[in-house]
């Protein structure tokens, strides 16, 4: 597995992460067995670098990734996330950056996950109430304290990270980037983390699942699988990106590659500071997902596919539109 840097320190990190949420909620029931074996197939593979966050299955997520990591701390880049604040079952939720709230759920995600030190500490989105240097100022006096070795931001604009890197050096922002998903790639982020040298770490790299071809329609999906309320998993939306998707494994075949092993790729091929963390609860889509590390795709290839998936192309938003007014701050 191919090695990448994780803001300016000097970590590194797996060049494919893994991210965990959907181990706990969102795509279908819990199976902690299957997830802690998907865990250990990770490193197996040379996956160490770990996301989860302190709202995913509301705290189950992260006393998860707590369990397997007994025995195992020194093995892994663990990265998790404040501010997202939900009732147990609900969608409906706020956002607390205040640095009093930031301190608190420091701790609770400290005890959660068993360990002494967050390797990567995010905020997971953004309150404009908040003056975004006073939660950064709170994050870095965790990194002061030794709870946090680095900090980063989810879902932000490039002026927040801009005024946020001013007060202390953000390692990493997270959001959604996909051959279906090009915001990153339109609105300047991707240029300015190279600037500041902070880390990309784009979460739904395979359309959450949608470009591994493993959803053609959502018949089949879980009754509380958050595709079936997500617009560009709509009828009408997902009939339009079906092809696209069809398009995409058409074009793996010809390279002797899975679709969503090409999608992998191709984030990797465009940008050597992105790293891609693919979701799976399954040993066999993980070890899927790291083979695609050693892919090599031409230029000519890349902008094939970059063609292929013109942003105009796309069905849909990536969120409802309340969920959209989180991101973006």
């Amino acid at each position: 597995m191919d090695r990448r840097a994780l803001g300016q320190d000097g970590t590194t990190i797996s060049a494919i992460g893994l991210g965990c949420m959907g181990m706990s909620e969102f795509y279908g029931p819990r199976d902690d067995a299957q997830s802690l074996d998907t865990l250990a197939a990770a490193l197996e593979h040379g996956i160490d670098f770990l996301d989860t966050a302190d709202m995913y299955g509301s705290g189950h997520n992260e006393e998860l990734i707590g369990r397997f990591l007994k025995g195992r701390r020194d093995q892994v880049v663990l990265a998790t996330k404040f501010g997202i604040v939900r009732e147990p079952g609900r969608y409906e939720r706020r956002v607390d950056n205040s640095p009093a709230y930031i301190r608190a759920a420091a701790e609770a995600s400290l005890k959660r996950l068993g360990t002494d030190v967050i390797d990567l500490y995010y905020m997971h989105r953004r309150n404009t109430d908040v003056p975004v240097e006073d939660a950064v100022g709170a994050m870095a006096e965790l990194v002061r304290a030794g709870k946090v070795r680095q900090i980063g931001l989810s879902e932000v604009s490039v002026e927040t990270l801009r005024r946020a890197h001013a007060v202390h050096p953000i390692a990493a922002v997270q959001s959604e980037y996909s051959l279906w998903t090009r915001d990153p790639e339109r609105n300047g982020m991707l240029e300015a983390c190279r600037a500041l040298g902070t880390t990309f770490v784009a979460y739904s790299p395979l359309g959450r699942a949608f470009l591994a071809g493993a959803v053609t329609d959502t018949s089949s999906l879980a009754a509380d699988d958050f595709r079936r309320v997500n617009p560009r998993f709509a009828e009408d939306a997902l009939a339009q990106n079906r092809r696209l998707a069809e398009a995409l494994g058409d074009f793996a075949f010809d390279l002797g590659a899975k679709p969503g092993q090409v999608a992998l790729a191709w984030l990797l091929a465009r940008h050597d500071h992105v790293v891609p963390i693919p979701g799976t609860k399954r040993r066999a889509y993980l070890a899927e997902n790291a083979a695609a590390a050693a892919i090599r795709l031409t230029a000519e290839q890349v902008a094939a596919l970059d063609a292929l998936f013109a942003p105009d192309a796309i069905a849909g938003e990536r969120y409802s539109e309340e969920g959209m007014k989180g991101v973006g701050l």
